[in-house]
């Protein structure tokens, strides 16, 4: 059993990638895509946005009228309805392990596309509170990593069905095919009695995992200013992510 901890996530860059330079006070607005494709019953979301500067309020000004539309590699194709401004949902979708899923954005005279490849599901084993040494409890989940393939994965924390804005990812290159402890450190005001905590277990591609692993210093998901290694085309900021995903949840006692 190998036991992961959440890390800074600062210092860990990777070569043959673009990275995307901003100019923190003065840059112009970029586009910023963050979409989603599940293995679950939708409707799947693609938000689109505009950056704004470091100094600026997080208030990202929503990109409407844009064309959305998400094929994959099995001759399927739907174009997403925009829903309110900026946040374009699928109607029939539904993510299948194993296909690769292009999306393409565009938005006046710009197209921007990225590709996403759906890996196959991991199931959580359990998810359980432990107290720790130096606060209350924190919370842990266990899953078996499957053998003799790469796997890359997000933990995502919902408490009362409202998501932690902490992210966590890691992958299996000390540890393949071995069963995982990972435990994801709360403050002691979340954990209250009664509360549910939910656990995702997303699996993801490495390109997505890379624009995770860069997103922020310090694994809180922000789009500026930080400088991820996006995988969508044209400099555009944000992600494009076909993954499983597999949640479980607990009470506090």
């Amino acid at each position: 059993m190998f036991l992961l901890v959440a890390i800074s996530l600062s210092g860990l860059l990777l070569s043959c990638q673009k990275v995307i330079d901003l100019k923190l006070n003065t840059s112009s607005p970029q586009i910023v895509i963050e979409g989603n494709v599940y293995d679950q019953p939708g409707p799947d979301t693609v938000r689109i946005s505009k950056s704004v500067n470091f100094d600026s309020t997080n208030v990202f000004p929503a990109v409407s009228g844009a064309t959305v539309i998400i094929d994959d590699n099995a001759g399927n194709s739907e174009t997403l309805t925009e829903i309110y401004p900026g946040t374009y949902i699928t109607s029939s979708l539904r993510g299948i392990p194993g296909r690769t899923y292009t999306l393409s954005v565009q938005t006046g005279e710009e197209t921007f596309t990225a590709n996403s490849t759906m890996p196959t599901a991991v199931a959580i084993d359990s998810v359980y509170l432990e107290n720790s040494w130096f606060t209350n409890q924190q919370v842990n989940i266990e899953f078996k990593d499957p053998p003799n393939v790469t796997n890359y994965y997000r933990l995502i924390e919902f408490v009362n069905n409202v998501q932690v804005e902490n992210f966590f990812v890691t992958n299996d290159k000390l540890n393949n095919g071995e069963m995982i402890t990972y435990t994801i450190w709360n403050d002691t005001n979340r954990l209250k009695s009664g509360r549910i905590v939910t656990i995702w277990l997303e699996c993801i591609d490495e390109s997505v995992y890379n624009y995770f692993r860069t997103a922020s210093l310090n694994g809180e998901q922000t789009i500026s200013p930080s400088n991820p290694l996006s995988n969508i085309s044209k400099g555009a900021l944000g992600y494009f992510n076909a993954c499983t995903v597999r949640k479980k949840s607990i009470i506090v006692p």
